[in-house]
């Protein structure tokens, strides 16, 4: 790993003078690379620069604990040297965190798709609260979010809505989201007060950028039909809607937000460009495909990620074993701590497997 550093270093210091050269300034897209290079080895090489300062104040102390005479300064110092021997496997540990390769779809908008699952209107209720939360969250980190198509019930819940997210990082903050969401509460028609188990599914897409999908038209069925949704005098007046087929899969995908049918038919294609990369991933790599975040299964009450118990305002997330007592917040958006706290259990099983 220090060999590495030293590498990264040197490279850190050859770019900091590049992106200074008058020649290369002239270049825009040539100084923008580098510049987000350096960027990324920024936060690493600041790192590394206190590990070595570190490591350089512990040989210090242990020269100064050999010429030292007197017990108390000793004790001093070799108080000093465990303080600094902490720290400094703190700081290898940091390091190792940001030498892990990163996820090349992080930087990438994303395609979320929320289905009701068990439970009846219930489940459709709790569909439309869990996109609430999403569209809270993003504008909170100042993300846009944009609805696909979507198909909802009389009583205002969710049976699918699909939605693409855009802006800083979309994947990284939502890729932990895929999976069965189970909520229990008294649903406001319950006359008994009795508790009631239901279920909503939640997958994540990368947007399907610069990836070699390569579509066929004859592979295609393309239908339009008139938009579909809350008024609006748009509403089932044209044919702008677009649904699209492709055969070899069975994989559809359907758009209605714009009032255009080339600007749906162009976004239908993005979103089955995202859905296909994710399928053919799966099929090329067997154990990429037992791991990945998008295997939502049925909907099933007993295939879950997460847990929302309203009558005790908790939330408690089963993979990592996290309960937060503030419900009524986090359905608010406010699931910071969460996404933080599933973020670092991803970084420790990954270093689990490069230790």
């Amino acid at each position: 790993m220090l060999e590495k550093l030293k590498i990264l270093k040197e490279k850190f210091i050859e770019l900091t003078k590049k992106i200074s050269d008058p020649e290369i300034l002239a270049d825009q897209q040539q100084w923008q690379k580098l510049v987000k290079e350096h960027a990324e080895l920024a936060p690493i090489i600041e790192k590394y620069e206190e590990y070595e300062k570190c490591e350089k104040d512990k040989s210090a102390n242990l020269e100064l604990q050999k010429i030292e005479s007197e017990e108390e300064m000793i004790a001093l110092l070799e108080e000093e040297w465990q303080m600094l021997k902490k720290k400094g496997e703190e700081l290898e540990n940091d390091l190792k965190i940001l030498l892990l390769p990163k996820d090349e779809d992080d930087d990438k908008n994303v395609i979320i798709e929320i289905r009701a699952g068990a439970g009846g209107d219930e489940a459709g209720l709790f569909a439309a609260e869990l996109k609430r939360m999403y569209y809270l969250y993003a504008e909170k980190h100042r993300l846009t979010c944009e609805e696909l198509d979507g198909n909802y019930t009389e009583a205002g819940g969710v049976k699918e809505v699909t939605f693409m997210v855009k802006g800083n990082s979309p994947y990284a903050k939502f890729k932990f989201e895929s999976g069965v969401h189970r909520v229990q509460r008294v649903p406001e028609t319950e006359s008994q007060g009795r508790v009631h188990t239901s279920t909503a599914t939640v997958a994540v897409l990368p947007e399907a950028t610069n990836v070699n999908i390569e579509l066929n038209e004859k592979d295609l069925e393309i239908v339009t039909y008139r938009s579909g949704g809350a008024g609006g005098q748009h509403v089932n007046k044209t044919e702008s809607a677009i649904r699209i087929t492709h055969k070899p899969t069975g994989i559809i995908v359907a758009c209605q937000d714009e009032r255009s049918q080339i600007k749906n038919k162009e976004k239908a294609l993005n979103w089955l460009k995202a859905k296909l990369y994710d399928y053919y991933q799966g099929q090329a790599d067997a154990e990429y495909a037992q791991k990945r975040k998008t295997q939502v299964g049925t909907g099933d009450r007993s295939e879950k990620i997460r847990t929302y118990n309203f009558p005790q305002n908790r939330v408690t997330d089963h993979r990592i074993n996290l309960t937060l007592y503030s419900l009524d917040n986090f359905m608010n958006g406010d699931i910071d701590e969460m996404i933080e706290a599933l973020q670092v259990a991803d970084q420790q099983a990954r270093l689990a497997q490069v230790d």
